[in-house]
């Protein structure tokens, strides 16, 4: 009897601690709407094509849940990227977001890229080798010789807000003077082109899904929600086109 009622109040427990989080990033050239269940990924729709990111979000949740045999209404979070990014891309995702976490009365995720970026370069060989010891530079094109860029330490804690920054040689070994520092994003292979120094790393790759899920769980778990009507994206500068 005893072990009966246990495992009863033991699975209760387990599946209402189970978090079931819809991602959504369409914030950079690829984009990435997936389901995780208790910080494992159920599963993906990915688009390669970034001028049909918009088409394929709403048709790649439906296929998300189709495959996965869980509806929206059971979805615990949206977790969507906030930028910096993609103008467009941006919009198109939180504006996505917002009308699913609104309809359905869930609460709303925003992840930065940059953070993600960070999570991603922590992963790396290079970082875990150095010990911990390594500034982490997160950097997204933004043309010419400037990024959206932040840095983080080897904790992700931010030592430099999210922020427009022009790069040249001059900037990156002031970096490398303070800490060994690995360069991860978009914009890795500009900087690489500017310095060649043992004392910093670049790393041209994203970051992947997994990250999505690992800070969108610790996010879910600490309840740091955005405010789903006045939540707005990182664009870091304004938008300006002609008429």
């Amino acid at each position: 009897m005893f072990f009966s009622q246990f495992t009863t109040y033991f699975c209760k427990t387990f599946l209402n601690n189970l978090a079931t989080l819809l991602h959504i990033d369409t914030a950079g050239e690829k984009a990435m709407v997936a389901i995780s269940q208790n910080g494992i990924l159920m599963a993906i729709q990915e688009n390669e094509v970034f001028q049909t990111h918009a088409s394929f979000l709403q048709v790649a949740i439906q296929k998300l849940v189709a495959e996965t045999a869980i509806s929206l209404n059971n979805i615990d979070a949206i977790a969507v990227t906030m930028g910096p990014g993609s103008y467009t891309g941006l919009r198109v995702g939180l504006s996505s977001a917002k009308g699913i976490a609104y309809a359905l009365q869930k609460p709303l995720i925003g992840l930065s890229t940059l953070v993600l970026l960070a999570n991603a370069a922590s992963k790396q060989t290079w970082f875990i080798e150095k010990k911990g010891q390594v500034q982490i530079f997160s950097m997204i094109d933004a043309k010419r010789m400037e990024v959206f860029g932040a840095i983080y330490d080897s904790k992700l804690n931010c030592l430099l807000a999210e922020q427009a920054i022009v790069i040249d040689s001059n900037y990156l070994t002031s970096l490398t003077q303070k800490h060994p520092t690995i360069c991860i994003g978009s914009a890795a292979s500009k900087a690489k082109a500017l310095l060649e120094d043992p004392a910093i790393f670049f790393v041209e790759n994203s970051y992947k899904i997994l990250d999505c899920i690992q800070l969108a769980e610790t996010a879910f778990t600490k309840h740091e929600f955005e405010d789903t009507a006045y939540c707005s994206p990182s664009y870091l500068k304004e938008f300006f086109y002609k008429k």
